[in-house]
């Protein structure tokens, strides 16, 4: 089951515990995500595992990927797709936690 979650909330208890709770955020998107769109895909501590042995690498296809999946969420919905994935790569580059807080906002409206 997916719950909206608060952004400001999630940004400041990550800010708090020096990207801890970022860490636990990044894995619930991606495992909250990947329910919404109904897709099958790498579930959050491997994409966190991912991301760690890759350098950061790995985060941006993560980003990349997570838009591709609330389009699909929303053409199931009726809603018309935005080509996320751009955008998300586009903000993960600059801070990865600007990008949570757009798909989390996204995730919410879903929800």
């Amino acid at each position: 089951m997916v719950k909206q979650r608060s952004i400001v909330t999630c940004i400041i208890l990550s800010i708090i515990t020096c990207g801890i709770y970022g860490i636990y955020w990044f894995v619930c998107l991606t495992n909250d995500v990947n329910y919404v769109s109904g897709e099958e895909g790498t579930s959050g501590g491997l994409a966190v595992l991912l991301t760690i042995i890759t350098c950061g690498i790995y985060g941006l296809y993560w980003a990349y990927k997570m838009g591709e999946k609330l389009d699909i969420a929303k053409q199931k919905q009726g809603i018309p797709a935005t080509n996320g994935g751009i955008l998300y790569l586009i903000l993960f580059i600059f801070g990865g936690i600007i990008s949570y807080a757009v798909i989390q906002y996204e995730l919410n409206k879903l929800v």
